[in-house]
């Protein structure tokens, strides 16, 4: 059983610096979930830097503690997790970077054990959801974000943090039929990209929608749509109004706050979950306290609870 260092035997500023402050090993045997980094950027269209993510991420999850007092569930102790360190990019060279985090996830995934990526830009999710339906067949998504992501095209190509869950639907590694966007805004293009994620058969939750459900409401939506099926979250820290996540690359104004994206996260008990990622952290933009970054490591932390839950109601 792999678990963080114990805060009261050893000051949580001390240590080299991994999530939790668990384990930073490569082996498989014995774990539920490993935890890892994916420090590119090269997928960014305005503003660059979740190449520092991972690392920011890292630093800022050292306050988590083993018990969940939302989900009342022991999160370490009823899972054995890693880090797992960081996977190889290959900066100015996507669709090289592209295929070597797919095959860094690639073991993760055949061994049973559920991976959880660290942005790292959006387009890194294509990588994880590649090795994933190589296993699993194609996933329900349920992404948290601002954009849906879905554009064909930018500046004449096709692979860039807006267009990965397109590129993603493409490969067949996403079940539309079970899958919602959630937290949807801002300005678009054009008006047939508000109904892009319908036209492709996903539910689609714009913030204004979303604003008025209560996460019960939510969770029980989610949980109809996606069935018994494997699931993958993938949370853009753009979903949160840019007073509570600043550090990102194409803040979104008018969103939740970090109260309510976690309560929205955590009513996501009961879906059979094979991976996540948190994504767009770009912690140089923040202020003093990473707050950005603070609350993506809570993030993380809530996506292990529902593990954790998943595995106590077994």
């Amino acid at each position: 059983m792999f678990e963080p260092t114990d805060a009261l035997a050893a000051p949580r500023f001390t240590g080299i610096r991994t999530f939790a402050r668990l384990p930073h090993t490569t082996t498989l045997d014995g774990v539920d979930c490993a935890i890892f980094g994916m420090p590119w950027d090269g997928g960014t269209s305005f503003r660059s830097g979740p190449r520092f993510g991972p690392e920011a991420i890292r630093s800022a999850s050292a306050l988590l503690r083993p018990y969940n007092p939302a989900q009342a569930v022991q999160v370490f102790g009823n899972l054995s997790c890693v880090d797992r360190g960081d996977s190889p990019t290959v900066p100015g060279y996507i669709t090289e970077t592209l295929g070597r985090i797919e095959e860094y996830v690639q073991p993760i995934v055949e061994a049973g054990v559920v991976p959880l990526g660290m942005g790292g830009d959006h387009s890194i999710t294509i990588a994880e959801l590649r090795a994933i339906a190589k296993v699993h067949g194609p996933v329900a998504l349920i992404q948290f974000d601002s954009h849906t992501d879905l554009w064909d095209q930018y500046f004449g190509l096709p692979y860039n943090h807006g267009t990965v869950m397109r590129r993603a639907i493409e490969d067949g590694c996403i079940d539309t039929a079970r899958s919602v966007q959630a937290g949807i805004r801002g300005p678009v293009y054009a008006p047939e990209d508000v109904d892009a994620t319908a036209s492709y058969g996903m539910e689609f939750v714009p913030w204004r929608r979303l604003a008025r459900m209560t996460p019960e409401q939510f969770g029980t939506l989610v949980r109809e749509r996606v069935g018994t099926g494997p699931a993958f979250i993938s949370f853009d820290i753009d979903f949160l109004d840019p007073s509570f996540a600043p550090a990102t690359g194409t803040p979104e104004p008018g969103g939740p706050t970090s109260h309510e994206a976690l309560e929205f996260l955590r009513a996501l008990t009961g879906i059979r979950f094979v991976g996540f990622d948190v994504v767009e952290v770009a912690p140089q933009y923040d202020g003093p306290g990473q707050q950005t970054s603070l609350i993506a490591a809570n993030v993380i932390y809530e996506m292990l609870s529902l593990l954790a839950v998943e595995r106590k109601n077994r």
